[in-house]
């Protein structure tokens, strides 16, 4: 543990940190909440939990802008790890595996990435841009500098506009609110859409029955129906009462609640096989799950990392995807993946679709 306080902010709506005091894999400590602490974690969907504890956190509801500006990508310089044809006979191979009973639901996604020309650009203009542009109930920043506490301290840079709760921890109760179904307007939504949902509720509801007291976990809400900027949701909760609200019941937790089911599939160990057959770039953050653990007070608000961007290796990426049942029209599926792209990649790009 480093005993300095490194670089490193993070925002989420409400909250501001800055100064890091250390980093650490929840994989390898799991039980690193136990010493308390306010936390920043960034867990990829098929990668590390990151974490990193915090020296300063104030209250604040808008993103403290400090004269950030963004100059995004050229519209015209993204590129998808999946073709339209690629996708659509991925779409078509998960309702093969549907009809051999392998799994039920899959989510299948793609990764955007436009390069930046080699400059690490800076991620609270494009937070700025997205919470003007795109305001969302589960936005954040994150920015930390790789090496800030050590060689193995990776850093992060990530900004969301998430809609999506994956689990908000209180006065001992946990509540997760996964989004299943999506379209421009309320008459898109379909008789699909309103299944996926409550198959996706029902997985989320199993998975916080191994971490809850009998007979505590409920569906609090089923198909509420959200508007968001350019599209709307179907939106559920589900809450229980934690069995284990103390340090000691957090690895448990985060095990039980990973990855989202809203972004994996059931059963979700089938879907995993199936999206690791299907998929052709590794998800990062995206579908991973974004927000902060105040190990002290014994709450959290993690988001399921969707409408997200990264920033790695020069270049800056945005994922998109679709759940697919045998309900799925493939073309469909992709158009639903390009609704949930357009507006946000518009505004983090540069030019006259971007602004920047």
């Amino acid at each position: 543990m480093t005993s300095t306080r490194a670089p490193g902010r993070a925002w989420f709506r409400g909250l501001r940190a800055t100064e890091v005091v250390e980093h650490v894999d929840l994989r390898e400590r799991p039980d690193a909440f136990a010493q308390g602490g306010w936390w920043v974690v960034v867990a990829g969907f098929d990668g590390p939990w990151h974490a990193w504890r915090m020296a300063r956190v104030e209250a604040t509801e808008e993103v403290v802008r400090d004269g950030a500006s963004w100059t995004g990508p050229a519209r015209s310089s993204w590129r998808s790890s999946m073709s339209r044809d690629v996708y659509v006979d991925a779409v078509a191979r998960v309702r093969e595996a549907i009809a051999e009973g392998e799994v039920y639901q899959a989510n299948i996604c793609r990764v955007l990435s436009a390069p930046t020309d080699g400059v690490r650009p800076d991620p609270l203009g494009l937070a700025v841009r997205l919470a003007t542009g795109n305001p969302a109930p589960y936005a954040a920043l994150v920015d930390v500098p790789a090496g800030a506490t050590g060689p193995a301290d990776p850093g992060a840079w990530v900004v969301s506009a998430s809609p999506e709760l994956s689990l908000e921890v209180a006065d001992g109760w946990v509540t997760s609110g996964p989004i299943k179904g999506t379209a421009a307007t309320p008459a898109g939504l379909a008789d699909k859409d309103r299944a996926e949902n409550v198959m996706i509720t029902d997985l989320v509801r199993n998975d916080l029955q191994r971490v809850c007291a009998p007979g505590t976990v409920e569906v609090t809400d089923l198909l509420a129906l959200e508007q968001h900027p350019g599209l709307v949701h179907l939106v559920s909760r589900v809450r229980g009462r934690l069995l284990d609200p103390t340090a000691a019941g957090w690895p448990a937790l985060l095990a039980a609640a990973h990855p989202p089911g809203s972004v994996s599939g059931a059963p979700k160990s089938s879907a995993l096989r199936v999206i690791e057959r299907l998929e052709t770039a590794p998800r990062g953050p995206y579908c991973g799950q974004i927000g902060w653990v105040d190990a002290d007070r014994g709450a959290a608000r993690l988001a399921v990392g969707i409408r997200t961007f990264w920033w790695e290796e020069g270049l800056l990426r945005f994922g998109t995807g679709a759940g697919i049942t045998w309900g799925s029209d493939p073309q469909r599926e992709w158009e639903e993946t390009e609704l949930k792209a357009a507006r946000l990649v518009a505004l983090a790009s540069s030019g006259p679709e971007g602004g920047g």
